[in-house]
């Protein structure tokens, strides 16, 4: 749980007091459940037990909570001076002006007819971050960095993927993360992408790879790194450098300005000058990169099709993942803030191809 004086987003308020007034809304409601409470935290940093919970802002600024499970109640009313009600019936406001952010992800019961869906403009307002959360962030990038250094201290020869990614999940939620969004990849030529962890057992000459995402106080940073068990291959020197120079234009491409499809392009045409530019399309990668905040993978997207323009305050992932035939699945990439003048990573972890002697 967060601490008490940061459960209310005060400065995320006003601005969606700013918009309610601007549309003509009565009340905003923002909706979570249980794998995406990112809506209802975004003013009420709270991570509720139950299936889902509503936070009610009306126009005077006054909030109310919806929670489905009595222990949240009991938490939320110990905490903060608002009312709280057990019970997710929303028929109430179906007489008022009601937009609701994260409506999509609602059943279909708990939707009014007369309810808006405010998920795109709340979500635009997300991409800006606060000073507070920028340097929550900063903390759980600094969590990321040792968590990393425990996965290579950890992993050897023999090992499940599966036993890894429960020896770093448990390091790092010692170490107050509240959850660990990880997946993983282990193998060679013939490994296409990461997934959850399975019972396979690594071996020499293996690439690693992860995505690992700790969450502090409800947000999120990202690293992903490649490791190779015993020496690396010449092949796998080669494929990292260029997953190395993709990630450096992205990074050095990005601030206020550019389009998000810009830093997808950049980091694309290194693959294309090396001559592997039928691995930059969606049969071989997914996205370039994402935003990250209170959701592990928020809008925008980093891909070639997608419009949106980079601003100040924005934080992100720039990773060029994806498979090459040199050497099957590699990842790369790093949470970047975007500043006045271009952008700075928040972590610290030395960005280069690991190794462990096997």
């Amino acid at each position: 749980m967060a601490p008490i004086g940061r459960m209310i987003n005060t400065k995320r308020r006003q601005q969606y007091l700013e918009a309610m007034a601007a549309h003509g809304w009565d009340v905003l409601l923002l909706y979570g459940h249980s794998w995406r409470k990112d809506f209802f935290r975004s003013l009420v940093n709270f991570n509720f037990f139950g299936p889902h919970a509503v936070a009610a802002l009306d126009r005077t600024g006054d909030i109310s909570v919806f929670v489905a499970h009595p222990w949240d109640q009991e938490l939320l009313k110990s905490s903060l001076d608002i009312p709280v009600q057990c019970g997710l019936s929303l028929r109430g406001f179906n007489s008022a002006k009601t937009a609701v952010a994260g409506m999509e992800l609602m059943e279909a019961r708990l939707v009014e007819p007369s309810f808006v869906s405010a998920t795109q403009l709340v979500e635009a307002m997300r991409r800006i971050k606060t000073a507070e959360e920028i340097e929550i962030l900063r903390q759980a990038s600094l969590l990321a960095d040792i968590g990393y250094q425990h996965f290579v201290n950890s992993i050897q020869v023999g090992m499940a993927e599966y036993e890894l990614v429960a020896e770093v999940e448990g390091f790092l939620k010692e170490r107050g993360a509240e959850d660990n969004f990880m997946l993983i990849g282990s193998g060679g030529v013939e490994v296409f992408g990461m997934r959850p962890p399975t019972d396979r057992r690594f071996e020499n000459g293996d690439n690693v790879t992860t995505e690992l995402s700790p969450q502090v106080q409800g947000y999120y940073a990202q690293i992903c790194r490649t490791l190779v068990l015993g020496e690396p291959s010449e092949k796998q020197i080669r494929s990292f450098s260029i997953f190395r120079e993709a990630q450096q234009a992205a990074e050095d491409f990005l601030k206020p300005g550019v389009n998000i499809k810009d830093v997808a392009r950049v980091q694309n045409d290194v693959f294309r000058r090396e001559g592997f530019g039928e691995f930059t399309g969606s049969k071989y990668t997914r996205v370039r990169g994402h935003n990250l905040g209170l959701h592990p993978d928020e809008n925008p997207y980093v891909l070639e099709d997608v419009d949106c323009v980079v601003e100040e305050g924005m934080v992100l992932i720039a990773h060029p993942n994806t498979y090459l035939p040199l050497s099957g699945y590699m990842v790369f990439g790093d949470t970047l803030v975007v500043t006045s003048d271009g952008c700075r990573r928040l972590g610290q972890t030395a960005k280069k191809l690991f190794s462990k002697e096997a």
